[in-house]
């Protein structure tokens, strides 16, 4: 877009100032956008300045062609030629500038410099706020001048300009900080005490909505290959949710470049699926209500192994031991027309026992082929994916960065995962306020969230985001964000709810205030709390403020809260990871575990949490006298927002040394976050259980 100044039409509030600017010297230059929180004082910056949002003009989110800038003189029926630097040389020097607001109708200023900006003029060196010090006792003696907004005519700026006297005297007594308060589930205020090494930027392409049109596709696809490849080889329907386990346990050990789709991993046989798909075999037994449904199972149970084990090529022993088993029950059923509840599931139990390890003998091959076969598909369809990603970036003249500097070790507050490739302008992507709802559309497909969580991802994009201070392209990056999760979480309805369940507003508080937590290990930005988290796609999230994968993140001090998903390699692998890491620093380090209790079969990630060397405390919420929010926050109706958990919760402390000493989970903080669990009032009015 040429620069100048353009007027357009203003539709939505938004938190992100309108800019009105004589060239682009005014705008945020590139190396202080990718300033890096080296300091303290950089981040106590960052935090005092950004703790609040005005409430600033609307924005026309628009994609492509750039925001277009709306000059708006300072009062009716003058226009100044400059009224841009229209400001004293000491406010010059330190980056401010003067814009004004078509929306508001007044006048606001923005620093350039940190990004920050005000409804008041700021205070020159020595001047005293009356607000804050209305006699003057902190400030420097009393100087008797008048404050003159004139830039000297000397000035590269151009000729000097005076303002009026009613408006300079207005414009030197600051006004009230209008507060941003629109933060219903989440709280951005809260600064960070997490300490990492410097690292390099992330070698993924940035994210494109085509792209992420043909990945949905290709992921669908696969399910369904999934679905078919169970009903034509072992005559059973895909376990639930299996697939999207499969795509979580993958991740732990893939190194490919696609970001969902497992791509590069050591094996093609994943134990997750492999696990799952035997535990439905030869027929997938529910947990029976009634008497009936417990002598039906049993009954089908029997027929399906007697079936399997005739097809298939097993040794002579297996096969006769099926057999006999099987005959034996239904020589029970026979006899046994009135027994009870209990006794029909014991001798389902027993059957199981006798038969599944031959039953597992006849379909390990056929399983196999299943996983391997979906690992093949996945590998081609993610080279596909890379292709056309590639060639669409490369038709917009960008090239792929194979290799970045090692970065210094240099130990800095975490900041969000930045993207080496650049990315391209975006393409025409609209939105539409309905009521509640805000929906967003690129070419005839939409994504829908509530609005509330479109503010929330705008404050994220501008806390985080750096390489595009006017919002370019944030609509394009948010319909990429909100398809990209519609892909991983699947089509089935509530699929996918149960990976995405965050622990309640008031147990956040609880944990940041008297832990000290900042930090959400496992969330996405739709429902992370703290604008600190690692989530499971860094393309996609880190203009939103991501930190990257939990397992590529190594913090050497800070606080943590963990509430995995129900993955058990990935619970795994946390617990290996969060062992190496308080081994590794002798700085202040804490990690609260959130786990389902879950002792019948016991998890091995249960067991080794509640035998760790760095167990500091252990407790156990009850069920069903705590809740979690709903795994489809973004979407879901305020009534369906709380949920009542069927199992108890388990809190583990892992701490080292220094970070015992720190945040020692004392009796007293323990009865702090116990009462934060107790479920709300709109749980008692939403039954329903998770």
């Amino acid at each position: 877009m040429a620069e100048g100044n353009v007027s357009i039409e203003s539709t939505r509030k938004s938190t992100m100032p309108h800019f009105t600017a004589s060239s682009a010297d005014d705008w945020p230059s590139e190396g202080h956008d990718q300033r890096r929180l080296s300091t303290v004082s950089s981040q106590e910056q960052l935090h005092s300045d950004n703790s609040y949002l005005p409430m600033t003009p609307e924005i026309k989110h628009c994609n492509g062609a750039g925001p277009m800038m709306s000059p708006g003189p300072l009062s009716p029926g003058q226009v100044p030629n400059d009224q841009v630097h229209n400001l004293p040389l000491e406010l010059l020097q330190a980056g401010w500038r003067r814009f004004w607001s078509q929306r508001e109708g007044r006048e606001y200023f923005y620093n350039k410099l940190t990004r920050e900006s005000k409804w008041e003029m700021p205070l020159l060196p020595g001047q005293v706020d009356p607000f804050s010090d209305p006699l003057g006792i902190s400030g420097p003696a009393p100087v008797e001048r008048r404050l003159s907004l004139e830039v000297p005519a000397s000035t590269e700026h151009g000729p000097s300009l005076k303002r009026a006297a009613s408006e300079d005297s207005s414009s030197i007594l600051p006004q009230k900080k209008p507060f941003y308060t629109f933060s219903p589930f989440w709280d951005f205020t809260v600064p960070s005490n997490v300490v990492i090494h410097e690292r390099s930027p992330s070698l993924l392409p940035p994210p494109h909505p085509e792209v992420e049109t043909l990945r949905g596709q290709f992921v669908a696809k696969l399910r369904q290959s999934y679905q078919e490849l169970c009903q034509n080889r072992e005559g059973i329907d895909a376990p639930s949710e299996s697939f999207n386990r499969w795509l979580i346990e993958r991740r732990v050990v893939d190194h490919g470049t696609e970001p969902l789709l497992p791509s590069g991993c050591p094996t093609a046989l994943s134990p997750a699926m492999f696990r799952e798909i035997m535990n439905d075999i030869p027929v997938k037994l529910t947990k029976p209500k009634y008497t009936n449904d417990a002598r039906r199972q049993l009954f089908k149970y029997a027929e399906a192994a007697k079936r399997l084990i005739e097809s298939r090529g097993v040794s002579p022993e297996s096969r006769k031991m099926v057999k006999w088993n099987v005959e034996d029950t239904f020589n029970w059923l026979r006899r046994q027309a009135n027994a009870s509840f209990d006794d029909y599931l014991e001798r389902l139990a027993f059957l199981k026992r006798q038969c599944q390890p031959h039953v597992m003998e006849a379909a390990k091959a056929s399983v196999e082929s299943i996983c391997n076969k979906v690992y093949a598909l996945s590998s081609d369809y993610a080279l596909k994916i890379a292709e056309r990603h590639w060639k669409l970036l490369a038709e917009a003249g960008i090239e792929a960065v194979t290799s970045v500097p090692e970065p210094s070790r240099k130990r800095i507050f975490c900041s969000p995962v930045h993207l080496a490739v650049p990315s391209p302008p975006g393409p025409h992507v609209s939105h539409q306020e309905q009521e509640e709802a805000t929906v967003i559309k690129f070419k005839g497909e939409q994504q829908r969230l509530n609005t509330a969580h479109f503010r929330k991802l705008e404050q994220l994009y501008q806390l985080n985001c750096r390489d595009d201070p006017r919002m370019e392209n944030f609509l394009s990056r948010v319909w990429c964000l909100l398809k990209r999760y519609q892909t991983f979480f699947g089509t089935g309805q509530n699929e996918g709810f149960g990976q995405q369940g965050a622990l309640p507003v008031p147990v956040f508080e609880c944990l940041s205030r008297v832990f000290g937590v900042s930090f959400e290990c496992f969330a996405s930005p739709l429902n992370c709390y703290f604008r600190q988290y690692c989530s499971a796609f860094p393309d996609t999230d880190g203009f939103f403020g991501s930190r990257g994968l939990l397992l590529d993140f190594h913090p050497v001090a800070g606080s943590f809260e963990a509430n995995p998903p129900f993955s058990e390699e990935l619970m795994d692998a946390m617990v290996d990871h969060f062992e190496s890491l308080l081994s590794e620093s002798g700085e202040p380090l804490s990690f609260i575990v959130f786990l389902p209790d879950w002792k019948d079969p016991p998890v091995e990630a249960l067991i080794r949490l509640e035998t760790s060397r760095f167990k500091r405390k252990q407790i156990t919420i009850p069920a069903l006298e705590h809740e979690y929010r709903h795994g489809f926050q973004h979407i879901c109706s305020k009534k369906e927002l709380h949920i009542k958990s069927v199992h108890g919760t388990m809190a583990v402390f892992l701490q080292n040394d220094a970070g015992f000493t720190k945040w020692e989970p004392t009796p007293e903080r323990i009865k702090e976050l116990v009462l934060a669990y107790r479920p709300s009032d709109l749980t008692k009015s939403n039954p329903r259980l998770v």
